[in-house]
């Protein structure tokens, strides 16, 4: 029986959900490798849906600490909240659950990142499917087929969501994509042209943001790899 609805305030396609206050990303570092344009994709969604943004970079353990604190770094200085966990040593766990306390969150990323291994650290007696990695690919196969609102007994709800690899962000228009990139957005106000797309225009504060290094370069290839994509989506119509 419906009892009621209530409002939607907001959504997201990949995970499919509704009106969750915040996202957490969780990619590994290793077996399978972060994958910052499908990061950079999700990220542009969630900002578009005003949502807390959270990112997780699991399995530190594979890996020698130096090799993960510039990538870290990329996401830190934008002014994301930047977790290091490794769901196999608990580390990180406890950050973790200070993040989701009281609130809705929905974790979500590429199959294999850890997800369910690390949820059943954060909240003992879950007992969430985990599956291996493939020791051809080095790559996660999906154990989660469904999304799951799971209580916490600390205090929130937490979504588990299915594993996946592509998300396209074609719904809306090129001049909206800049204001999806905080630190692109902070350095847009510094060009010469009202609407400057920050791609072949001269005089451009984002194009300098980025040869001083206040931009990383990773993010601003993929913004104008999104860029290119909605140009192309806008001329088949």
């Amino acid at each position: 029986m419906i009892e009621e609805i209530l409002p939607r305030q907001n959504k997201l396609k990949r995970p499919p959900i509704v009106n969750v206050q915040q996202t957490v990303f969780l990619f590994s570092i290793k077996d399978p490798p972060a994958n910052l344009m499908l990061l950079d994709r999700l990220l542009v969604m969630a900002e578009r849906n005003h949502l807390d943004c959270v990112i997780c970079f699991n399995k530190v353990d594979l890996v020698k600490r130096e090799e993960v604190a510039p990538l870290a770094d990329i996401y830190k200085k934008i002014g994301y909240q930047v977790i290091l966990t490794s769901a196999l040593k608990g580390e990180g766990i406890e950050e973790v659950r200070e993040s989701l306390k009281d609130k809705i969150s929905v974790i979500a990323g590429p199959s294999g990142s850890g997800k369910s291994a690390l949820l059943n650290r954060v909240e003992e007696g879950l007992k969430l499917k985990v599956g291996p990695i493939s020791a051809k690919t080095r790559r996660g196969k999906q154990t989660t087929r469904h999304i799951e609102l799971l209580s916490l007994s600390f205090g929130g709800l937490v979504a588990d969501s299915p594993g996946f690899s592509q998300v396209e962000i074609l719904d809306f228009n090129k001049e909206e994509l800049p204001f999806y990139f905080p630190e692109i957005a902070r350095e847009g106000e510094k060009c010469k042209f009202k609407g400057c797309l920050h791609e072949h225009e001269p005089s451009c504060g984002v194009k300098e943001g980025v040869h001083r290094g206040d931009i990383a370069v990773s993010r601003y290839r993929h913004y104008l790899t999104f860029l290119r994509e909605i140009k192309e989506e806008e001329r088949r119509y």
